[in-house]
């Protein structure tokens, strides 16, 4: 018989819990990947969405890499198998210093010191523009596996997710107005 591992049970759950959030009309998920890495025999599991009316992009990520895999099938006596689970935000920003000085406070002060949290600032080089917008990609890591025993976070975690996309919503540059 099947039995599913750490990665298989986690990623349902993980899964349902955001479709519940998508079903109650507060996100909208807008895209989704489960991929295998060959290279390294991984595998993740990626889910997008937004604020119903947002233009911030919201990402968790579930990975598991071929050690825990491996020692969850193979029951390895040492093997502490299990997921990492990553967040993202994808924003754009017009004045990155202040933006990002003021959202990473405001990220921390919801997080209360959780994740680790760090930003990426880049933007697309096109001749000619004249107005220069940046890509802000927060990514937030919690340097920690879990595993069955921690199912029960991920609606608060959602719940956050939810919270951090309605901080950062105000920081996204629409574009000049009028």
């Amino acid at each position: 018989m099947f039995d599913p591992t750490i990665y298989e049970n986690l990623k349902v759950v993980m899964e349902g819990a955001v479709y519940d959030l998508d079903l109650d009309g507060l996100i909208l998920v807008t895209g989704r990947q489960d991929l295998v890495d060959l290279a390294e025999m991984s595998r993740s599991f990626v889910i997008r969405f937004r604020l119903k009316e947002g233009r911030c992009t919201a990402e968790i990520r579930l990975t598991a890499s071929l050690a825990d895999l491996a020692g969850e099938k193979l029951e390895w006596r040492n093997a502490s198998p299990g997921c990492t689970v990553e967040i993202r935000f994808l924003m754009e920003v017009k004045d990155a210093a202040a933006s990002c000085y003021a959202i990473q406070r405001e990220l921390e002060a919801i997080w209360d010191g959780r994740p680790d949290i760090r930003q990426t600032v880049s933007y697309t080089y096109q001749e000619g523009t004249r107005q220069l917008t940046y890509m802000n990609e927060i990514r937030c890591t919690f340097n920690r596996k879990i595993d069955e025993g921690h199912w029960s976070d991920f609606p608060e975690l959602l719940d956050v997710m939810v919270d951090s996309l309605e901080i950062l919503e105000p920081h996204h540059y629409a574009g000049e107005t009028g």
